[in-house]
């Protein structure tokens, strides 16, 4: 499979790549900055340099053309303000599924975050995160041409995977690592059944198989 992953150098993503490399397919990385390439070529990953902020619908459609799935993986930064939570977490978000639907890649997922909603109240950046987050996903699922997927991870740490996890629509709060996560995405790429859910994520008890196999029910 050919997967296309936004915001390519991210840690999420260079994880993923480095497992979707080993599997034997191959992955795109949108990323921002050139100097950031040697990194996802190191993963195993092929570099396109395209700001989602920046781009148009076009543009990115011309990179997805060919594609298996898309996968949208960027975000803003911990270090970004209210302003960024939206033209990256929201609105990038919009462009890349824009671009998916132009370029008729129908598997589409989006790694959000556990407490996204589109109507967050609160004055503070991670409300405006929150928000941003939700915003994107609902224009997600809103899209027919789409078979999406939406991840919501837990609070994410860089401990070692332990591939054993919780996946579920409803999972409460706790910590996942992001080697488990790039290991559901991995997964849940080539997981048509899947498509139409939203899953939070959390350190659990089930092998990332297994977990993957039971919500996409066989």
């Amino acid at each position: 499979m050919r997967i296309v992953i936004a915001g390519g150098h991210g840690r999420i993503a260079l994880r993923l790549e480095r497992l979707l490399s080993a599997g034997g397919h191959e992955a795109v990385g949108l990323i921002r900055r050139p100097e950031q390439a040697e990194d996802l070529r190191a993963a195993g990953a092929e570099p396109v340099v395209l700001d989602l902020e920046a781009a148009s619908v076009e543009e990115v459609a011309e990179v997805l053309r060919g594609a298996d799935a898309a996968v949208f993986a960027a975000g803003a930064g911990p270090d970004s303000g209210a302003a960024r939570k939206d033209t990256v977490d929201r609105g990038a978000a919009v462009l890349f599924a824009d671009a998916a639907e132009r370029a008729g890649v129908r598997r589409f997922l989006v790694v959000s975050s556990m407490g996204a909603d589109s109507r967050h109240a609160g004055d503070e950046v991670f409300d405006a995160y929150l928000r941003a987050k939700g915003a994107a996903d609902d224009a997600v699922r809103s899209r027919p041409g789409l078979e999406w997927t939406i991840l919501r991870p837990g609070m994410l740490t860089d401990d070692a995977g332990t591939g054993l996890v919780r996946l579920e629509a409803r999972t409460g709060r706790g910590p996942v690592p992001r080697d488990d996560v790039a290991a559901v995405l991995a997964e849940l790429v080539d997981s048509p059944g899947t498509a139409g859910l939203t899953l939070e994520l959390v350190g659990g008890g089930t092998p990332v198989m297994v977990a993957v196999k039971d919500v996409a029910g066989n």
